[in-house]
């Protein structure tokens, strides 16, 4: 059930096929199971125990897929970390994990090397591309280890509606099942594939990278989003298949070239992880033909509960249609139930539970985070929608307040959190706005303390250095006093309610 062992089936297949391009530079699978071999005895020769988390703080490149399975082959557990979070918030995944190591890349290294001096636990970091990580790919080589399929493989940072990360944990045979479940509903895959990655390999683009891999598929790792870069990856190569949040998407069929793409080359664009505007998916239908698959998961079922198949985009479906997640994958249970765990008639709204393969063991070191996620087999995901009599799921809500902005989940208590540290507020609450580009956008409402003298200025400081730049608010209002209830509960439909009416006249960031 090793992954690092599936990978080694492909490598001995067809060694001379290209495995990774980064950057020009093209690694072969036969290269690429020696080099993962030896970073595993590497790993294990240092001392590090069966179980052990690395966190893989990376910015894209190759070296992070070498390092997955390099990690797997040696019996560890990775914790990949989104590379545009503040180092703080690293921090608390790397103190949080109990993590012995990490591996980072240079644009990130010289942020994060002070955390060996204050993460008791983390003993060395080793940066991608310098000869200390090539030093890594000298030592003798390590099979891959037997493991169990419950075994931990990657723990998935998500944050809660607390604000605190929470670290999701993920088998082998939750992975598995996740590529399984690819196979049979998005794409089957070969050796001519070509997975093309533009969004961070620490989520979604790098999930599904597994089940390109296990197949012996091309990996061809972009630094980040660019459209430019996209469109030559079109002109030289074919069988391409990508993923995009739909901010990615909606810049991608927006942009001056868009028409002059060469889409014979596109296979799939997988979507997902925020609202995608009807507008614009039919923009992007008329631009690409049916080669867009919609993707609903969580990281506790990463990429795997419902999905909108490429041919059901293309055969005149309603608005109504285009709006929801569409119905639940291969080998997955989904439900839609009441406050008492009930399932509820087609139509109304809801909690949206799951159970499968692909459903995580539990949180990190979090029992009670677990016991309310998980109950009587099933994961309680926290998202609100409906059923309609097909099967398809539409989501009426993410969470209660979470924001997405830009595919990237951002949970209004965290921020709140970091402005109340400000010594002259005394309240504030974070909504969202809608965002032609973004999805939504943060917005916070704040009181000062009396005679005070306080700006957004001084609030957007703050958050620039506790908490990851695209979460700061990009509004603030100042009020007098917050709208609450009976109870004192700040009531945030009421906030929204005011941005309604006054959409724009927040204070900009």
């Amino acid at each position: 059930m090793n992954l690092a062992s599936l990978i080694q089936n492909a490598a001995h297949r067809m060694p001379e096929a290209p495995a990774i391009t980064d950057r020009g530079m093209v690694t072969r699978y036969g290269v690429l199971v020696q080099r993962t071999a030896a970073i595993a005895g590497a790993l294990r020769g240092a001392g590090l125990r069966r179980g052990d988390r690395i966190v893989l703080a990376m910015e894209n490149c190759g070296a992070f897929l070498e390092s997955l399975f390099a990690i797997w082959g040696a019996g560890l557990c990775a914790v990949p970390v989104n590379a545009k979070l503040h180092p703080r918030e690293i921090e608390h995944i790397v103190r949080d994990s109990g993590a012995r190591w990490m591996i980072t890349t240079p644009g990130l290294h010289g942020s994060l090397a002070s955390l060996l001096d204050e993460v008791e636990t983390l003993e060395h970091i080793v940066c991608a591309g310098t000869d200390d990580f090539e030093q890594l790919t000298r030592a003798d080589p390590l099979a891959p280890v037997e493991v169990a399929p419950t075994e931990r493989a990657w723990i998935f940072y998500t944050s809660g509606t607390t604000g605190r990360p929470k670290g999701a944990i993920l088998s082998h045979r939750n992975l598995l099942f996740m590529c399984h479940a690819y196979y049979a509903d998005v794409d089957p895959i070969d050796e001519r594939d070509v997975k093309l990655h533009t969004g961070p390999l620490s989520h979604a683009s790098g999930l599904f990278a597994l089940p390109h891999m296990l197949r012996g598929a091309h990996q061809v790792v972009l630094p980040g989003f660019d459209v430019g870069a996209i469109a030559d990856a079109l002109d030289n190569y074919d069988r391409v298949t990508m993923f995009a949040a739909p901010t990615m998407l909606t810049r991608l069929v927006h942009s001056p070239i868009a028409e002059h793409l060469r889409t014979e080359g596109l296979k799939t664009i997988y979507y997902g992880g925020g609202p995608m505007y009807v507008a614009d998916l039919r923009r992007a239908l008329d631009l690409f033909g049916p080669r867009l698959f919609q993707i609903y998961g969580q990281g506790e079922s990463p990429m795997t509960i419902t999905g909108l198949e490429q041919r059901m985009h293309g055969t005149g479906l309603g608005e109504d249609d285009l709006r929801s997640c569409g119905p639940p994958r291969t080998g997955v249970d989904v439900r839609v139930v009441d406050d008492e765990g009930q399932a509820l008639p087609d139509g109304e709204v809801g909690e949206i539970i799951t159970r499968s393969d692909c459903v995580m063991e539990g949180y990190w070191n979090n029992p009670e985070a677990t016991a309310s996620a998980l109950r009587d087999g099933w994961l309680y995901t926290g998202d609100v929608g409906s059923m309609d009599r097909r099967g398809f799921l539409t989501l009426r809500d993410r969470s209660k307040d979470m924001i997405i902005s830009g595919g990237s989940n951002i949970y209004p208590r965290e921020i709140e959190e970091v402005l109340l540290r400000h010594p002259d507020l005394v309240e504030a609450s974070v909504v969202g706005q809608p965002h032609p580009e973004w999805g939504e956008e943060v917005v916070a409402f704040v009181v000062a303390r009396e005679d005070a003298v306080l700006n957004s200025q001084d609030l957007d400081q703050l958050c620039l250095s506790n908490i990851a730049r695209f979460k700061r608010p990009k509004h603030y209002r100042f009020l007098e006093n917050l709208p609450k209830n009976a109870y004192g509960k700040i009531l945030k439909t009421e906030l929204r309610t005011m941005l309604e009416a006054s959409r724009g006249e927040g204070t900009d960031a």
